[in-house]
Formats: C-alpha cells, sequence, structure tokens
C-alpha cells in the first residue's frame, strides 16, 4: 500500500496534534528548504553541462583533519571503545574544558559536572526544553534562526516568543521590546553567536546585559555557538561563558561540526550552569546512549588542536572577501561579517526594466532557475538571502573561479535596490 491508502486506515486518525493530528502528511505547503531542493534538482535538469554553484548549503566542503580522521582509526580498533558511551567519558569532558579555556579564556569550569557530550547541538537544542517546559510556560527564540528548540517548546505545550534581529541592532535581539507578561512566563531563552544566518557576532557587553536581564527575569540562557571559533579580522572567539555571571543564569551548546569539519561524526557538548547540565543529562539518558567512544576520542584530540579551526577560519575568511567585493561590485550592500561562514545581505527589489522582486524567497528562486546559484532566503525580518562560503572548490585557484564565475553569471543584469 502507498501512503494514500494508509491514510485512510485508524493510523491516520492516531497522529498526535503537535505533528498535525489527522490531517498529518495532507498539508500540500511546500516549505523553504523543500523549494530549494525542487528548485536545484530543476536548475540541473534543465541545464545538465552547467556548474550549479551552491552557496546554500550550511555544512563544511571539507574532510576532517588527517590526524582526526587517523585517532579515529586508531580508537576505533580498540575493543574496550565498542560498548554504550551512556553519559560520555572523562576524557572528552576534559578536552571540552581546556579549549573553553583555550580558545575562549573561559575560566573555572568543571569537566566533571559543568560538561556532557551531545550527538551534536542539534538533539542537544531538542531535548533542552524537556528539562523546562511544561504547557503554558514561555521559549524566547530569534528570528531569523534556527528553530529546533522553538519546535520542541511547542510540542510540550509551551509557546514561542519570537524576537526580530534587525540590521539596525547590529542582529542582536532589542530585549528591552520583550513585553514584561512574556518576560515573567519565560523558562528558556534562545542565542545563537556568531549567528545563523545572519553572520552577526554577539559583544561581551551585550552578554553582560543578558546575565542582567535573565538574572531580573529568572529565564535560563542557551547560548548555541556551533560557529563561536570561526571568527575574522582580529576578531578574538567570544563565549558567553566567559561573562561574569553567565554560569550562574545558563548553558553554552558547542559543535565540531562546523569548527572541525566533523558535520556527520555528530559530536559537541553542553557546558555552564551544574543543575542545567545535570537536568540535561538526565534527559539525555532516556533519550540515547552517548556517541561512540572512538567518535569522542577523536573529538578530544581536536579540542587539544584548536589550530585546526584555525586554518579552516582563514579559508573562509579569505572566500568572504571575495564574495563580498563581487557582490558589491553588482550593486549590493553586502558586509563581510566578523564570524561564521554565512553572509546575510538585502535581497534587490528587481531588475532594471526587467522583474521585480517582492521578497528574499523571489530573488533566491530567480538565482537558481536563471544563474544556476543557490542561495537561502530569509523573509522573517525583512527581505534578505543567506549566502555560504562553504562551496565547493580544489584550492585557492578554484576558490578564485567560483567567485568569477559567480561574477560573470550576474553581470549581464542590473539590480535595483
Amino acid at each position: 500500500m502507498n501512503i494514500e491508502q494508509y491514510q485512510n486506515t485508524y493510523i491516520q486518525n492516531n497522529f498526535a496534534d503537535r505533528i498535525g493530528g489527522s490531517n498529518y502528511g495532507k498539508d500540500t505547503a511546500i516549505y523553504k528548504f523543500e523549494k530549494i531542493k525542487r528548485a536545484k534538482a530543476q536548475a540541473k535538469k534543465d541545464f545538465p553541462e552547467v556548474e550549479l554553484i551552491d552557496l546554500g548549503v550550511g555544512e563544511p566542503d571539507e574532510m576532517a583533519d588527517a590526524g582526526i580522521v587517523a585517532k579515529l582509526a586508531e580508537e576505533a580498533a580498540k575493543p574496550e571503545n565498542r560498548g554504550y558511551a551512556d553519559n560520555g567519558i572523562t576524557e572528552f569532558k576534559d578536552a571540552a574544558a581546556y579549549y573553553l579555556k583555550e580558545v575562549f579564556g573561559v575560566e573555572g569550569i568543571d569537566p566533571e559536572n559543568e560538561v556532557l557530550h551531545s550527538i551534536g547541538s542539534k538533539p542537544a537544542l531538542a531535548m533542552l526544553p524537556s528539562c523546562f517546559i511544561n504547557p503554558g510556560d514561555v521559549t524566547i527564540m530569534t528570528v531569523p534562526g534556527y528553530p529546533v528548540m522553538g519546535t520542541h517548546t511547542k510540542y510540550l505545550g509551551g509557546e514561542v516568543y519570537n524576537v526580530e534581529l534587525k540590521k539596525e541592532n547590529n542582529f542582536l535581539p532589542d530585549l528591552n521590546s520583550i513585553p514584561e507578561e512574556i518576560a515573567k512566563r519565560a523558562k528558556l531563552f534562545y542565542l545563537n553567536y556568531p549567528n545563523n544566518p545572519t553572520g552577526a557576532s554577539a559583544t561581551a557587553e551585550f552578554f553582560n546585559e543578558v546575565v542582567v536581564w535573565a538574572k531580573k527575569h529568572d529565564v535560563v540562557i542557551v547560548h548555541d555557538a556551533p560557529y563561536a571559533a570561526l571568527t575574522y579580522d582580529g576578531l578574538k572567539p567570544l563565549s558567553f561563558l566567559s561573562v561574569l555571571g553567565a554560569k550562574d543564569v545558563g548553558v553554552e551548546l558547542h559543535s565540531l561540526s562546523k569548527s572541525y569539519n566533523l558535520t556527520g561524526w555528530r559530536i559537541g557538548f553542553i557546558a555552564g550552569n551544574p543543575l542545567v547540565v545535570k537536568a540535561f543529562g538526565d534527559v539525555k539518558d532516556n533519550n540515547d546512549s552517548g556517541q561512540f567512544i572512538a567518535i569522542q576520542k577523536a573529538a578530544a584530540y581536536g579540542l587539544y588542536n584548536p589550530q585546526i579551526t584555525e586554518k579552516i577560519a582563514a579559508k573562509y575568511s579569505r572566500r568572504h572577501e571575495m564574495l563580498v567585493a563581487v557582490l558589491n561590485e553588482l550593486g549590493f550592500k553586502a558586509e563581510k561579517p566578523k564570524g561564521s561562514f554565512f553572509l546575510y545581505v538585502e535581497a534587490p527589489k528587481g531588475i532594471k526594466d526587467g522583474i521585480r522582486f517582492e521578497s528574499g524567497e523571489d530573488f533566491s528562486q530567480f538565482l537558481i532557475r536563471e544563474k544556476l546559484i543557490s542561495s537561502v532566503p530569509w523573509d522573517d525580518a525583512g527581505h534578505f538571502v543567506r549566502f555560504s562560503v562553504t562551496f565547493i572548490a580544489n584550492g585557492e585557484e578554484d576558490e578564485k573561479r567560483v567567485i568569477n564565475e559567480i561574477k560573470n553569471r550576474l553581470s549581464d543584469v542590473k539590480f535595483e535596490f
């Protein structure tokens, strides 16, 4: 039987309301990333001889460092590493505490009580609401942004309050804009810097304000920091935990996916307030049995060698500079971010004597269909598109070739802003 036939059975009526109830699977709306996927497939079909330049993918374009891979192979061959890892191994927690001190200057992290591994940031974000959210409680999320913690808040009967990240506020949330009634009911506040998709970086001054705000309103801060070590042009990597009082109000999530090219390896950690870390560990213990010990040990090797990330960051910095220069030649007002591999730019209003773009999505669809350049639109707070400098290129000369190809494809039109 196909899906449609099963929709006429009792199974259809048994789905939970949180995923659509009896209407699950019948929604005909096409969501953003599915639209991008379909448009890419159609563009490849229509123009099979033309290279598709993918500036939309949000994951590294290269393999993990050879030393990390070798460590994985070594540890995977040891019989003592074959069993369940549960809530992690001491070696990885020690490495995480070292990494926070060495890279971010975070002092005083107790690896035994204030660090736990996670199978990447996404599962951690999915589990944290189970530690805090009862029906009617509020999680404050930023938009545009990564929605997982908000999704699971809703699953648990909680509510989500969105704070817009606006260009005029340097893509930082305006804490004063949060209504008092929301602040009183809020349990969690999600932050992410350097930010996806805007590429914006936070400041120590802003994090200080967050600590004061959180203490005033009794809210737990969750700082998602997968791009925190990918910073450029002299900006020192900044951890929320480096700010006085941060550990009193929250935790920080780190991932090796972006900073060490370990996307598919699924390894990261939570650090900070020991009571939050303990609660996360209890929930986690009922969700998974831990990441493969050999992966934890290979990741620990990476954390003890942060120069690996510095080399990766230098590549992204170089690519950002080239892409920003080309876009500005074409009339965009692009600014190189200080962190992350994302470049967030306002979409043009249209093409001179040509089509109009009513949204970032309109522009993004034009890029993929007409120019075979993939991007991600964001229309949550203004009309923007996100470009990622993780495009496939084999060395610096090939990077220049890709950037020149972008310029050539877009130079035959005059954008209006």
